[in-house]
């Protein structure tokens, strides 16, 4: 998702976008009659493209991109996946630490493309946008797009002259679509329109068109398809720019446009009548017999794409996914569609790694962040453990092929011997993120890395295989070795406390880094389960570890919690000298998301009992919670925006982390609350939860706003919507330890809850939730004894 500057630009109107016009119907076009030769038609050529900007018209060095609404990310030398979150190959340079000043606002440029009023059809790395008549215009976003680049901008269709009258329009899966229309020719004497038309369309740049007769007498009339494109990149278009359409070329059955480097095909079968290329036009003369059907397939196809790196592949067919597919039973039957749709969305976003194609893992999100994120996928991976280890798998082994080891892309040497080297030894990579209002940038590098570490542990716990995680170990010493490093000492940070990973030594001496609550966490659980993993695996320095995160937890307890007239709260973040922030965040629920244990315990988390009960206050009261979910800043900030994705808005996996991590602590009643507004939410969005929408109070028969630059489907909110229903089932696993515990929310608060088809040490897994909270596993390994809370 874009992330936007403190202050958006003033944007001013789009200008007019050059249009080739459709070609007329009857007699005046000339149709060409079965068999006839075609005469290609010649449009006037095309104008020069603009000039490569990054979106949203940030304008920066050819290797640097820049997301719309964002922070410049580093130099990548090894290529980008398509418009999105790249990241780079092994041993490539990270970015700059976080902590700079704010990006200048962007130079005003044509109206950035809005995605919420979109239908999209997503299969990685394809993608169709349309709005609901099924009509692609050229308009924004619209378009097929493969590997960031949009193969077709324009698919306009005409019966007898007449647009269809749109009907329906819906998702029938992330990836495919289904658009009904109507037609009713001028003079018929019947009323009701005898003529509809269906269009199937699927993300991979496939659609059928149908024409169906209803009527008393045949139909006699032509259907033409306009064609166009730019063959423009996907961050180009979203931020706002459109070329003049490319001019077309006959080929074979159907058109070929060629430009930039690249060039796309479309065809058709059945082979239409007439190609009128000048006006990229395909056109079939009708008659369809009352009662009657007739069909066309159309393929579209990006032909070739510049030289110098190799596109992301999609799970591609024959391949399974890489978890168990569940059956969720229970009374709220909002969480019965929520799973299975958002299970549906995250599918579709599964690419395959170009290093090893059997390593899956998923891309952030579509439109705006078609690529690898690190810190997204890995939560991606990690709530979807209860369905099996093979996403988590994948993920890890395809971001440890990517982690920095010191030494820079293609060098053989132990060590570059270079500061900045030295300082990213053991990152993540990831790219640089807002802040908020409130505070700096910073780099996602930092939760990439720390978060390692968890999934790791956790999906050993669920039932990794022993040969995998010893595969895995030395990238997850590195990254400990990186936390390490990232302890602020003396004045270049809070003392003690983490900073955001990979600073180099002259960021530390020119500028204060600041300490991040949600950071304290994800350090302190990632000290606790890599301990674990080097004590059970025989490596050095459990202890250590241990011991340092027994004294975070004292220094944060000490430190980090700010008493008020409401009884305190933790700080977000503490600032330069030790100052805290006083901003209530979302960023709080971080705090309750402690990490799986041994015996299906839990770790002790970095607040106390009667810290987390004020926590629980905090994050259900008005200010957080507005009822569809928690805010990412408190409405009573004056920086509060509902529409701000780090000062208002609310982001699914936040509150999915509350709901979990609140049920888990005890406080059953508030993540009871948190749920309901998230279900809530997701029923009014059909099931497919978009990454965040607006923090507007729930105003009853309202239903949530959405947000008009939020990516949908995203990684993030599809794991989140498993994870805020089977989390509910509370079940805890050790398969190390032959155990696996089911601790259920007593309160039980989507009713009776059964769940099938789940996987704990590879092996089917089934438990069912009573009404009054008594927990049954109905399936499980014989291997492993059974426990219940």
């Amino acid at each position: 998702m874009p992330h936007p500057p403190a202050t958006p630009p003033t944007v001013p109107p789009a200008p007019s976008v050059p249009r080739v016009p459709s070609v007329p119907s009857g007699p005046a076009a000339g149709p060409t009659a079965p068999g006839r030769p075609v005469r290609p038609q010649t449009s006037p050529p095309a104008g020069p493209p603009s000039p490569r900007t990054p979106p949203y018209g940030i304008p920066t060095a050819p290797t640097v991109q820049t997301p719309p609404h964002g922070v410049p990310l580093p130099p990548h030398p090894g290529g980008t996946p398509p418009y999105g979150v790249p990241l780079p190959p092994p041993g490539a340079p990270t970015g700059t630490a976080p902590g700079h000043p704010r990006p200048p606002a962007p130079p005003r440029t044509q109206a950035a493309a809005a995605a919420h009023d979109l239908l999209f059809c997503v299969a990685a790395p394809a993608l169709a946008a349309s709005g609901v008549d099924g009509q692609l215009r050229g308009q924004g976003l619209q378009g097929f797009y493969r590997s960031g680049i949009r193969t077709l901008a324009r698919m306009e269709l005409r019966l007898g002259g007449i647009e269809p009258m749109p009907l329906q329009g819906a998702l029938t899966s992330a990836a495919e679509a289904r658009f009904v229309g109507s037609i009713r020719v001028p003079g018929d004497p019947d009323p009701d329109p005898a003529l509809t038309v269906e269009r199937l369309r699927h993300a991979d740049g496939t659609e059928t068109v149908t024409v169906r007769n209803a009527g008393g007498r045949p139909a006699r009339l032509p259907l033409e398809i306009t064609f166009g494109t730019d063959l423009g990149l996907l961050g180009d278009i979203a931020a706002g720019q459109r070329s003049a359409d490319l001019p077309s070329q006959v080929q074979s059955a159907g058109l070929r446009w060629a430009g930039h480097g690249r060039s796309a095909t479309v065809s058709a079968r059945p082979t239409p009548h007439a190609v009128l290329a000048g006006a990229g036009v395909l056109r079939w003369d009708l008659e369809v017999q009352p009662g009657a059907r007739w069909s066309v397939d159309l393929q579209v196809e990006l032909e070739s794409v510049p030289p110098g790196g190799r596109p992301p592949t999609g799970r591609g067919q024959g391949v399974p996914l890489p978890w168990s597919e569940p059956e969720v039973r229970c009374d709220d039957a909002r969480a019965q569609r929520l799973v299975p749709a958002s299970l549906d969305a995250l599918g579709a976003l599964l690419l395959a790694d170009a290093d090893r194609p059997t390593d899956l893992y998923a891309a952030s999100g579509a439109p705006w962040r078609f690529g690898l994120t690190a810190a997204d996928a890995l939560w991606a991976a990690r709530w979807t453990l209860p369905l099996g280890t093979r996403l988590a798998a994948g993920t890890l082994r395809a971001l440890a092929r990517r982690q920095h080891t010191g030494r820079p892309a293609g060098s053989g040497s132990a060590s570059s011997g270079s500061p900045a080297a030295s300082a990213a030894e053991g990152l993540i990579p990831g790219p640089m993120r807002h802040g908020g209002p409130e505070l700096p940038p910073t780099c996602s590098a930092t939760e990439a890395t720390l978060l390692f570490v968890t999934v790791l542990a956790e999906a050993w716990r669920w039932g990794l295989p022993r040969h995998e995680v010893i595969e895995l170990l030395p990238a997850m010493e590195r990254a400990l070795a990186a936390l390490r490093a990232s302890v602020a000492e003396g004045p270049d940070g809070p003392e003690g406390f983490v900073v955001d990973l990979g600073r180099p030594p002259e960021e530390r001496s020119s500028r204060t880094a600041v300490a991040r609550c949600e950071v304290q966490a994800q350090a302190y659980r990632a000290a606790l389960h890599g301990a674990e993993l080097l004590a059970a695996f025989a490596r050095p320095g459990a202890a250590e570890w241990l011991s340092w995160a027994a004294a975070l937890r004292e220094r944060f307890r000490e430190r980090f919690w700010i008493d008020d007239v409401a009884g305190g709260r933790p700080a977000a973040a503490l600032l330069g000298g030790g100052r805290a922030a006083p901003a209530v965040a979302s960023s709080f629920a971080h705090l309750l998301d402690v990490g799986l244990s041994r015996e299906g315990d839990l770790h002790e988390g970095l607040l106390d009992r009667e810290q987390t009960r004020l926590l629980a206050q905090r994050l259900t009261a008005p200010e957080l919670d507005c009822s569809w979910g928690l805010r990412t800043l408190g409405a009573k900030s004056p920086r509060f925006n509902p529409l701000g994705h780090r000062s208002g808005a609310v982001r699914v996996h936040e509150t999915a982390l509350a709901v979990a991590g609140l049920a888990d602590a005890g406080f059953e009643r508030e993540a009871g609350l948190l749920l309901e507004g998230a279900l809530g939410a997701a029923e009014h969005f059909g099931g497919r939860l978009p990454e965040m929408y607006a923090g507007e109070q729930r105003v009853t028969g309202c239903p949530p706003v959405p947000h008009p630059a939020a990516c949908r489907p995203a990684a993030l909110s599809a794991a989140a919507g498993v994870h805020l229903v089977v989390s509910m089932a509370g079940i805890r696993p050790d398969v190390p330890g032959g155990r696996v515990v089911v601790r259920p929310a007593s309160s039980t608060p989507l009713g009776e809850l059964q769940l099938t088809g789940l996987r704990v040490a590879g092996e089917p897994f089934s438990a069912r939730v009573s009404r009054i909270g008594v927990a049954v596993v109905e399936e499980a390994s014989p291997q492993l004894q059974l426990g219940a809370g």
